[in-house]
């Protein structure tokens, strides 16, 4: 079994205990509308850093702006003009396509 499966088999466990202590300590009670808040600003944030980290991440470590940068933003400006989503994903892969092409 390599270092890989072994990280999502512990992740994996991790996860449902996780969800299970959850269900363990609180039971039939509600949440506090604070903590309400605070998880459903939980998902877009983790998902912006995903975005940023993978977008802006060199291979060695540090930051670079290339191709899926110039993606990036196509995309940006597809949403804001209420582009569909498939052209969203379209314009981005032209953009980042189009850019490696002429680098």
């Amino acid at each position: 079994m390599t270092a890989v499966w072994i990280t999502v088999a512990v992740l994996t466990v991790g996860t449902f205990a996780a969800k299970a202590s959850g269900t363990l300590v609180l039971g039939d009670r509600e949440l506090p509308p604070r903590a309400l808040n605070v998880t459903a600003l939980l998902a877009p944030a983790l998902l912006a850093g995903l975005l940023v980290f993978e977008t802006l991440g060199a291979e060695g470590g540090g930051l670079t702006v290339d191709a899926r940068a110039a993606g990036l933003v196509a995309a940006i400006v597809a949403i804001l003009l209420k582009a569909p989503m498939f052209a969203v994903v379209l314009v981005a892969a032209a953009a980042a396509a189009g850019l490696r092409l002429f680098t």
